[in-house]
C-alpha cells in the first residue's frame, strides 16, 4: 500500500478511531503505522473535533480530542482546500471536503457519505470497503 496518497472523510476518521476493529479503524490503523499518505484539512479535523464528543465509545475529554487532532497534524499533509464549488454536489456542507481533495494530489477520497460517493465517476472517491479490497492487506 505504500505509496498511496488518500483523503479521509470525517467519517472514515471517526469510525476508525470509534471502531478500530472495523474497515475504516484498519484503514487509520495503516496511516498511523505509515503505510499510506494522508492528505486531511483543518475543515475535517474540526469536524472530527465536534463529532467524536458525540460518540459515547470514545472516552476522551474535549482537550483530549482537540490533542489527537493536532497530533494528526504531523501525521498528515495538511492542505487548504481551493474555493472552487462543484454544483453537482447536493450537499453544501460536503464542498470543502471535495474541494480538500481536488487541491490533494492523492489517489483516493475514502468516504462513507452518500453525496460525495455520488461524484465517484468524476472525482477518485471510494468507500472504505472499496479502498481495503483494493489496496489491503
Amino acid at each position: 500500500m505504500a505509496g498511496i496518497r488518500v483523503v479521509l472523510d470525517t467519517n472514515v476518521l471517526v469510525s476508525g478511531l470509534a471502531y478500530p476493529a472495523s474497515v475504516p479503524g484498519r484503514i487509520v490503523s495503516t496511516w498511523r503505522q505509515g503505510g499510506i499518505e494522508v492528505v486531511l484539512s483543518r475543515y475535517i479535523l474540526d469536524e472530527m473535533v465536534r463529532v467524536l464528543p458525540r460518540l459515547s465509545r470514545i472516552h476522551l475529554t474535549p482537550e483530549e480530542i482537540r490533542d489527537l487532532a493536532d497530533s494528526f497534524i504531523f501525521l498528515a499533509d495538511i492542505v487548504d482546500p481551493d474555493t472552487k464549488r462543484d454544483s453537482s454536489l447536493r450537499d453544501e456542507a460536503d464542498q470543502l471536503v471535495l474541494a480538500t481533495l481536488r487541491v490533494s494530489q492523492a489517489d483516493y477520497l475514502i468516504t462513507g457519505d452518500k453525496d460525495l460517493l455520488a461524484l465517484g465517476k468524476e472525482y477518485p472517491i471510494v468507500t472504505p470497503t472499496i479502498f481495503w479490497e483494493r489496496h489491503g492487506s
